[in-house]
């Protein structure tokens, strides 16, 4: 079992950054790929950015590259979702997520492959 937990979510002009982090607790935090996903209201819940359990490796939604950063600290089990830039559309539920470190980059942006899911931080940004 993987417990996590979300933090750093709040309300931010357009324009702004907020930094998310996810701690975890139970099992290695390294045997896990870590994910982050985001739900806006009325909608389905979308892929956001994972990176792999050494860290070495990221991929993000196109909607996001170049604003969005994600990164990890094995040592400390968290993983952190820095985001700049942030627009009005970005504006969702963010919650974190584990995944076997063997997921491939195509499982990774689908909530089915991940095992274990935390209770989600709100992010509003205001135009």
């Amino acid at each position: 079992q993987v417990q996590l937990v979300e933090s750093g979510g709040g309300l931010v002009q357009a324009g702004g950054s907020l930094r998310l982090s996810c701690a975890a607790s139970g099992r290695t935090f390294s045997s896990y790929a870590m994910g982050w996903f985001r739900q806006a209201p009325g909608k389905e819940r979308e892929f956001v950015a994972v990176i792999s359990w050494s860290g070495g490796s990221t991929y993000y939604v196109d909607s996001v590259k170049g604003r969005f950063t994600i990164s990890r600290n094995n040592a400390k089990s968290t993983v952190f979702l820095l985001m700049n830039s942030l627009k009005p559309e970005d504006t969702a539920v963010y919650y974190c997520a584990a995944a076997d470190f063997r997921i491939t980059t195509a499982q990774a942006m689908r909530t089915a492959e991940y095992d274990y899911w935390g209770q989600g931080t709100p992010v509003t940004v205001s135009s």
